[in-house]
Order: structure tokens, then sequence, then C-alpha cells
């Protein structure tokens, strides 16, 4: 038995919800996603144990308990046996979000190359990369909430972070630089 994987506590929800309408599934869906849940099966997630998780499954549990033809249980489980699975597809799916949030940091970057390499100093595309740069601090910021089993990837997700505000700086100061009215 793996001590740190069997010995992770797993709020459980299962829940059944009538085929239409079909929002009422994207949402429990989209706000499952929101909380890093992992699917065990069909209709069927799971999120390691934590206070706040619990807080908001509950919240969902009930909202889906309001819905016409739907039911919602919520367990909270220790896996006697499969504990590394549920860990590993939970980690994995927070290593999938980090390398998505690094892959966006590389396209980041190549967008400043590339505005550099044109010359194109001005404020308005520097409030553009200012505000794309504040989605993905706001999107890792989000990952990293939800990575509580600590997940390989956080580390390289914010050393981009941090390869993105230098190469920002340096076209602010490009940008300052080519303002006609500076003193």
């Amino acid at each position: 038995m793996d001590g740190v994987s069997e010995s992770v506590r797993w709020l459980v929800l299962a829940y059944r919800i009538p085929s239409e309408p079909s929002r009422l599934r994207a949402g429990v869906w989209r706000a499952l996603k929101a909380l890093g849940a992992i699917y065990v099966q069909n209709a069927v997630a799971a999120v390691p144990e934590d206070p706040s998780a619990e807080r908001a499954l509950r919240a969902l549990r009930a909202e889906i308990a309001q819905m016409e033809g739907a039911t919602a249980q919520l367990l909270c489980a220790d896996p006697l046996v499969g504990g590394r699975d549920l860990t590993d597809a939970y980690n994995a799916a927070r290593y999938d979000e980090y390398l998505e949030i690094v892959c966006r940091c590389e396209e980041f970057l190549a967008e400043i190359d590339k505005e550099t390499t044109a010359a194109h100093f001005t404020y308005g595309e520097l409030e553009e990369n200012d505000e794309d740069l504040t989605k993905l601090r706001g999107w890792f910021d989000k990952v990293a909430a939800r990575d509580r089993l600590g997940a390989t990837g956080r580390d390289a997700a914010a050393k981009a972070l941090k390869e993105c505000s230098h190469a920002l700086d340096g076209f602010a100061e490009a940008v300052y630089a080519a303002d006609v009215d500076a003193p």
C-alpha cells in the first residue's frame, strides 16, 4: 500500500441528471471542472478531501437535488485499494493544466517577440499584453488552488510566468522609450 496515495481521503459526488435540458449537465460539469474533480466513471466525480471542496460539493449536490428528476449523493471515501490510480489521475489532470499554461506562456513570449521585432511599441499593445498576462496569472492561481496533491508542472508554469513578466517589463520599457512625449 502506497502511504500517500492510499491515505488520501476523497469526496465523491455521484449524480444522475436527466439528459434534457443539456445545460444542466454542462453546468454541473463546469462546476466540477472548476473544483479540479476527476471522473471515476460517468457521473461519479472525486476530489481530495478539503474543507473548501466539501463546501462547494455540498452546495452543488443541493443544486442538483433541486433539479427535476435529478439525484445526487456526496460521499467521503477512503480507498482500500486503487488509491494510487485516483491520485495519479488527479495529478495528471493538474499536470495537463500546468502544461497548457506553459504553452500559452510560450505563445505570449512569441507575441512579445513579434511586436518587438516589428517595433510595434504602442500603449494599446502594452495594455493588451498586460491583460493577457493577468489572465495567465489568474489561470495559474486557479490551477494552483485546486492542486491539493502537489502535481508536477507547477514550478515550470511559475517559471514560464516569470519569463512572461520579465518580457512584458522589457516591452513596457521599449514602449516608454518610443513615447515621443516622454521627457
